[in-house]
């Protein structure tokens, strides 16, 4: 399970969310995941998926990144 999405997604590097945009419903990249645990020192495990409410959120942020 990923930690909290406002933890995590605003401070997440560019090639990182563009990563996650291109493929939203697969498994989340190793350096993505790489990235999350580096934020937020929490145990991600490999093969973690968004949620449909991450999905959800991310695509009400996408706008200021782009």
């Amino acid at each position: 399970m990923l930690p909290d999405i406002h933890t995590w997604w605003p401070q997440l590097s560019i090639e990182a969310k563009h990563a996650i945009w291109e493929a939203p419903n697969d498994v989340l990249p190793a350096t993505v995941v790489e990235e999350i645990r580096t934020l937020t020192g929490y145990v991600v495990r490999d093969g973690e998926t968004l949620s449909d409410d991450d999905r959800q959120f991310i695509e009400t942020q996408r706008e200021p990144v782009d």
